[in-house]
């Protein structure tokens, strides 16, 4: 069996997936913007969004769309794509994932602005369109907004993007679901990696099944609690 299959076997089917008993979103209603990660390039589809959507009882809206970015490079950039999701539905939480495709290209990162006002983010950079992204979602759907990140690979662009996040938790009241700096997360076997991801940056459903998604749900939970 290849390492894609052996993945994405049935065993690791999010079917399986059990209901938390107590979700503190039970019948709520989750966004989830991305890309390629937030698609589940590698693993039939399902991903983040979908495990949490199971875990938590809840609808899933995704607009996800393979190599896209956070940076506004074209129509398919998030802070374009962000405009898709229905601004009159009530969403319980807005989920967005920090691009690894704005470290591959190297596009320019940007600065945190200093203020709220959307006038002084370049949605051109990375942190300028997330910020741009940040402050539309708090206030259209006035709803619990975080950031999550890719689990550890060797990207230096990637590693200074994830550096930015704890300024704008501060600046924003986000949550941050931080998988790339989790030492003991990032611990796992050789072959456990090989089970998980196909690659560096996508993870198999049996990566987002009993990897990233455990973890996810925990970081959620925590800032949910707050």
């Amino acid at each position: 069996m290849s390492q894609l299959a052996g993945g994405n076997a049935p065993a690791y089917d999010f079917s399986c997936i059990e209901p938390l008993a107590d979700s503190p979103l039970q019948g709520g209603h989750i966004a989830v913007l991305g890309s390629s990660v937030a698609r589940g390039e590698a693993s039939e589809g399902w991903a983040v969004g979908e495990y949490l959507a199971a875990r938590l009882g809840t609808q899933l809206t995704k607009e996800a769309v393979s190599g896209t970015t956070l940076a506004d490079t074209g129509p398919q950039s998030y802070v374009r794509r962000l405009y898709r999701l229905d601004p009159n539905t009530r969403y319980d939480l807005f989920l967005c994932q920090l691009s690894t495709n704005d470290a591959t290209l190297h596009l320019p990162q940007g600065v945190v602005a200093s203020g709220r006002d959307p006038a002084q983010f370049d949605r051109a950079t990375t942190l300028g369109a997330l910020e741009t992204i940040l402050e539309y979602a708090l206030r259209t759907w006035r709803c619990p907004v975080a950031v999550f990140t890719g689990s550890r690979y060797d990207s230096k662009d990637y590693a200074a993007l994830v550096a930015c996040l704890p300024a704008l938790r501060q600046k924003w009241g986000i949550g941050v679901l931080d998988l790339w700096n989790s030492e003991p997360f990032n611990g796992i076997p050789d072959a456990s990696r090989r089970l998980y991801m196909r690659d560096p940056i996508h993870p198999t459903k049996a990566g987002y099944r009993d990897w990233w998604g455990p973890e996810l749900e925990r970081q959620l939970l925590a800032f949910l609690k707050q």
